[in-house]
């Protein structure tokens, strides 16, 4: 399906036009949105990110299928991006805080180290290169969209959800890569092409490492929230004092 046979590069010009793309879309439309200020116009947006999101995947199903490509490792719903996408859509559709939630860390945590490391064998203009970056680079964009230009934020709540959740997924997918033998969430091997995993001790002690850097990363991700109500409060505590 792809026009060219050009091995990905990592960091290469494509890569590098995709990811500034991710951060510069959502960022055009947040100003636009807030600027405009008309509802219409925002729940166009959140629609459009949707279709993005949901076209894509759906497109990777039809082209995998009639190529052959799909197998017992990919069939399934079942790596965090795909949650994350479908919390994202959710989210979009509904502006259900929840959803949001589990979109931001899923895709600040994880969705981010998938667009920064791709698991793609050709550059742009493949299939597999604008798939990927549409899919991986829609997630993120959309749920800047929706942090910047609809207001959405998580809050300390929402950290042992998504924790919870967390577990959920890792539960889930440990049970079909027991049952069918594949690989999905990395937990019965370390992937095939380079990422961090690579800096990581060898199975099944990674596992160990994995956890304590999501939960990490977890923290992470909302710090700038944090920062953003210390702020606020100290802005509130050490104000003046109007005299009548």
């Amino acid at each position: 399906m792809g026009l060219a046979a050009t091995p990905f590069q990592v960091f290469g010009p494509s890569h590098k036009a995709v990811l500034i793309l991710i951060v510069i879309v959502p960022l055009l439309l947040s100003g636009l949105v807030r600027l405009v200020q008309r509802e219409g116009l925002k729940k166009g947006l959140r629609w459009a990110f949707a279709l993005v999101i949901a076209g894509t995947w759906a497109a990777w199903y039809v082209v995998f299928a009639r190529m052959g490509w799909i197998d017992r490792g990919n069939a399934l719903p079942l790596d965090l991006c795909s949650w994350a996408a479908i919390a994202t859509v959710v989210a979009l559709l509904s502006k259900s805080q929840k959803a949001y939630e589990l979109a931001w860390f899923w895709a600040m945590a994880g969705t981010v180290q998938g667009i920064v490391t791709p698991d793609i064998p050709d550059d742009f203009p493949s299939f597999r290169f604008i798939e990927f970056s549409f899919f991986h680079g829609g997630i993120i964009a959309a749920v800047l969209f929706l942090t910047l230009g609809l207001g959405m934020r998580p809050y300390p709540r929402s950290i042992p959800r998504v924790i919870a959740w967390s577990f959920v997924y890792m539960a889930a997918a440990g049970v079909a890569d027991w049952l069918l033998k594949v690989n999905y969430g990395f937990l019965r091997a370390k992937p095939g092409h380079a990422s961090l995993y690579d800096l990581m001790p060898a199975w099944p002690w990674y596992i160990a490492v994995v956890v304590g850097l999501a939960l990490l990363s977890v923290l992470i991700c909302y710090v700038p929230f944090f920062l953003m109500d210390a702020a606020a409060w100290l802005r509130r505590r050490y104000q003046p004092i109007s005299r009548p």
